[in-house]
């Protein structure tokens, strides 16, 4: 887990104990009191966050002590204790938010990835996430995707190029926006642009554009350009993509499906800590 990862965990230790620290918990608790809580699915989930989780408790006090029944990527049936935190209850009780905030946002997102990638089991076609994240968790929330079984698309603007709309409308045509993408950059890094008609496809591959993204496509026009692509370039559909379309967009015949849902429209899992008593 990158250093990104780790100043992230600080600056929303920072924001939830601010100057004071936890005022209720240190009232209350004294110093030297020490247990353990579990974690409680309180519905079928997808695990992710764990090391997360743990990385926090362990931020707060490194005495702390963390132990899952599961592993990330793994199935959590509703009411499965699959993990412990053992330590100081300062330490359980100051960090339970912060960690569970992590845990359910990332178990969430592995909960989506998982369905869609079930939704196109069989299918031949591929889903994959987009940048729609939350602004600076976009490491956390991709890996999230990946433990749920769908792929990412590119992590940011530096990694591949995806000429859009606004590309297209400030150059002036598709031709051009591929011709300069083309002499920017080496072989070895493909080229893909986002179409609205089946015109523009045309012009996509007169450019010699290697991805077409086919954007808020009808399934019929989106089966009618993977024909006339004919296997020349490689097929993504995108646009406004929900769980129960994913089946008959496959059919259409594009090799992937983006889905911006599987992160920005993830709702957190309902997961629990709870103090365990002897």
């Amino acid at each position: 887990m990158n250093d990104a990862t780790g100043k992230l965990i600080q600056l929303a230790l920072e924001e939830d104990l601010g100057s004071a620290g936890d005022i209720t918990t240190n009232a209350t608790i004294p110093p030297d009191a020490a247990g353990r809580a579990g974690f409680l699915a309180k519905e079928d989930i997808v695990a992710a966050g764990l090391e997360v989780a743990s990385r926090v408790f362990r931020e707060v006090d490194e005495r702390c002590e963390l132990h899952f029944s599961v592993s990330e990527g793994e199935c959590v049936r509703k009411g499965q204790v699959f993990g412990e935190v053992t330590g100081p209850y300062r330490a359980l009780l100051t960090g339970e938010r912060t960690a569970l905030n992590f845990m359910q946002r990332l178990s969430g997102i592995a909960t989506s990835a998982r369905q869609a990638a079930d939704m196109l089991r069989g299918t031949g076609c591929t889903i994959l996430d987009t940048r729609k994240t939350t602004p600076g968790w976009r490491a956390l929330e991709k890996a999230a995707v990946r433990i749920g079984g769908a792929r990412n698309h590119r992590f940011g603007l530096f990694d591949g190029i995806l000429i859009k709309d606004n590309h297209i409308e400030a150059v002036g045509s598709i031709g051009e926006a591929v011709r300069r993408a083309r002499e920017a950059t080496h072989h070895l890094i493909r080229v893909e642009i986002e179409v609205e008609t089946l015109e523009q496809v045309d012009e996509a591959l007169a450019a010699g554009a290697d991805v077409l993204m086919l954007d808020n496509m009808t399934d019929e026009m989106m089966a009618n350009a993977v024909r006339r692509i004919g296997g020349r370039a490689l097929t993504e559909a995108s646009g406004g993509v929900r769980l129960e379309r994913l089946r008959s967009i496959a059919a259409t015949g594009v090799n992937f499906v983006s889905m911006g849902a599987i992160t920005h429209s993830a709702r957190a899992m309902d997961i629990s800590l709870n103090i365990e008593r002897d």
